[in-house]
């Protein structure tokens, strides 16, 4: 059986500007930090992979004296597990409340796939309920449970290492060459392509402007029949969707030459 692994953000819903980072900037707020982060900033910040990880991108020392905040290590492993678990409540609240729709061709792919035989899963290095709860709304409580989820800190080297893909891949019981990975960030694709796994790229806010080389498919959405139509940006693999990414593009995909493994 084939399977057909989605990462979170940017591939279910565009979740980076209007979930994630409104929650860091409300989780800065309640714990009294003088930070917020701009739109611009967090195009930066969104380059690390983990939420915990871009928070302790914050600990200079000219930041830990300004805000008080602890120097010692274990103490600071402390506070950033404080901050992101109330950073993970608020955005999951922001994702309950509907306000992150999935992007276009999500639940459509999501059934025809299904259909078409492949096994679904999320790999992702955010926070397991936020993964969780975006899944939901994206694809409904009845098909996310046909999932398997692969998030947080179940691996202890984020994106773009390939750990993640590599978990999934034992999980699910398939090699790389039969499975297929959506990303949207050059971070993700590089992990997928360590892993040795095609990968179709559908761009996102952050995203559109990075070097997506290695990539079997890149296009700027999955795209609807019946909606927004998907634009095919590059085809190195050659397999190119008529409006939206379907099922059998995927297997088209699986036909074509694996990917050279990318260096770690």
């Amino acid at each position: 059986m084939p399977a057909l692994i989605f990462d979170c953000d940017g591939v279910l819903a565009d979740t980076e500007r209007h979930g994630h980072l409104p929650a860091f900037n409300q989780t800065f707020a309640e714990f009294g930090l003088d930070v917020r982060w701009s739109d611009e900033d967090y195009a930066e910040r969104v380059l690390i992979g983990g939420g915990k990880e871009r928070m302790a991108s914050l600990l200079t020392p000219e930041f830990v004296e300004r805000n008080g905040l602890p120097v010692d290590a274990a103490a600071q492993r402390d506070l950033l597990a404080q901050w992101h678990r109330r950073k993970t409540e608020i955005y999951t609240q922001l994702v309950e409340s509907g306000a992150l729709p999935a992007r276009p061709g999500i639940p459509r792919l999501v059934r025809e796939a299904a259909e078409a035989g492949f096994a679904l899963a999320v790999a992702s290095t955010s926070a397991g309920p936020s993964v969780f709860a975006v899944l939901e709304h994206a694809v409904g409580a009845e098909t996310a449970d046909t999932f398997r989820v692969f998030a947080g800190d179940i691996v202890p080297a984020k994106k773009p290492a390939p750990d993640i893909y590599l978990v999934a891949l034992d999980a699910l019981g398939v090699t790389a060459n039969e499975a297929v990975v959506v990303e949207d960030s050059a971070n993700g694709l590089r992990a997928a392509l360590v892993a040795g796994i095609r990968t179709i790229v559908t761009v996102s806010g952050y995203t559109a402007n990075e070097d997506f080389t290695g990539a079997s498919l890149v296009v700027s959405s999955l795209g609807d029949p019946d909606g927004e139509p998907a634009t095919v940006l590059a085809s190195p693999a050659g397999v190119v969707p008529d409006g939206a990414v379907r099922a059998r593009d995927l297997t088209a995909l699986l036909q074509t030459p694996a990917p050279r493994k990318a260096p770690q």
